[in-house]
């Protein structure tokens, strides 16, 4: 059996604001945005080249069995790029507050690439949800 991961929820206060981060300065594919039951409103959206989408969700009840995430307590979840200076760039230049590359070296986290698969960058939406991007060394098609 296999098991995908497939869609991870973004908790945010404002939806059309999150869309907006998450398409225009991100550049993730708008996959949907619809209210799927009276007063639960869901966007989707995919980053280039993934498997796994985002859903930012409003009036969506909590899973029985599970907890509530308030905006900004989504930390850690982490993207995969073939060339972290040329992401780093664009994002950038699209207007989003993005961290140095750094790597994790002898003492921790140094600045600068290191070596494959030791070059990270972080940066965060308007709510505070952190993310985390990583350079691959091949794209996930040939990985």
């Amino acid at each position: 059996m296999e098991w995908t991961l497939e869609v991870i929820p973004v908790p945010v206060t404002d939806m059309d604001r999150a869309k907006e981060f998450y398409a225009a300065k991100i550049g993730f594919k708008v996959d949907l945005d619809d209210e799927v039951a009276p007063g639960v409103r869901i966007i989707q959206l995919t980053p280039p080249g993934s498997r796994c989408s985002v859903a930012l969700l409003k009036g969506m009840p909590t899973a029985p069995g599970t907890k509530t995430m308030e905006p900004g307590t989504l930390q850690g979840p982490q993207l995969c790029v073939t060339d972290i200076e040329a992401a780093r760039r664009e994002l950038a230049d699209r207007g989003v507050d993005v961290s140095p590359i750094r790597h994790i070296g002898a003492l921790g986290w140094e600045d600068g690439k290191g070596d494959t698969w030791n070059s990270f960058m972080s940066f965060e939406d308007p709510d505070g949800n952190g993310w985390v991007v990583q350079e691959a060394p091949s794209a996930l098609s040939e990985r």
